[in-house]
């Protein structure tokens, strides 16, 4: 059985670096008071790592910029890798997205689910996190009870990007991994079990047609199209 457990405060190694605060949760059905806790680290700046319903995720508040900076270092990604947001439903979507009847009624069919859309990004994205030259944002509504508790605690969305290690082409799956790979730089590991290690599907709704950028654990039939890869 698994234990309820998490640090109340930042855990010191012996040269008094802090490492990660480590929550224990239910899958599906996780303990408010810790998903609380760790909302409470990613308001201060904190980086966390999620499970969401494709994989696990490194996540930060939207708005700080010191953060995202430090996660696309993490990643080694620079500002043209999009970063995605994720949203609690197609209405949160709405405020940062600019999105018409046809992209709606698109992503309502994949919503929520392992998709990611690439939509142009309203004022209230920071010019920052989208892409520099074609003002563009990911975002998406995952279908995992621990993300969508933990958006629930924050009530706005949280930037997020695939936890694939740098040099590496699968992401991590395994909190414990996670643990022991990355303690000591980032700020919470919210554990709750294995998820998917396969990362999202991602549809651009940016141009007149849409255009399948990467296949992966959602199937583009869902959506009621026919997509094939950009390129082929």
């Amino acid at each position: 059985m698994r234990q309820d457990r998490a640090a109340l405060a930042h855990r010191t190694t012996a040269d008094n670096r802090a490492v990660a605060q480590y929550f224990e949760v239910h899958p599906a059905n996780p303990q408010r008071r810790f998903l609380w806790q760790a909302a409470q680290i990613l308001q201060a700046g904190g980086i966390g790592a999620i499970p969401t319903d494709s994989s696990y995720a490194l996540v930060c508040h939207l708005d700080d910029k010191a953060a995202v900076d430090r996660l696309r270092r993490l990643r080694e990604v620079d500002e043209r890798h999009h970063l995605t947001l994720l949203c609690r439903d197609l209405s949160e979507v709405a405020s940062y997205a600019r999105v018409d009847n046809r992209q709606y009624r698109l992503m309502k069919q994949g919503t929520p689910g392992p998709y990611t859309f690439i939509l142009d990004a309203t004022r209230e994205v920071p010019r920052r996190v989208s892409h520099p030259s074609r003002r563009t944002i990911g975002l998406r509504v995952p279908d995992h009870a621990v993300t969508q508790g933990l958006l629930a605690q924050l009530d706005e969305p949280l930037l997020a990007t695939t936890l694939i290690p740098p040099g590496e082409s699968e992401p991590l799956n395994d909190a414990a991994e996670i643990r022991a790979r990355y303690d000591k730089q980032i700020d919470a590991i919210v554990d709750a079990g294995g998820c998917p290690r396969e990362p999202t599907t991602v549809i651009d709704l940016s141009g007149r047609e849409p255009t399948l950028i990467r296949l992966g654990r959602g199937d583009p039939a869902r959506l009621g199209i026919s997509l094939a890869p950009e390129g082929t």
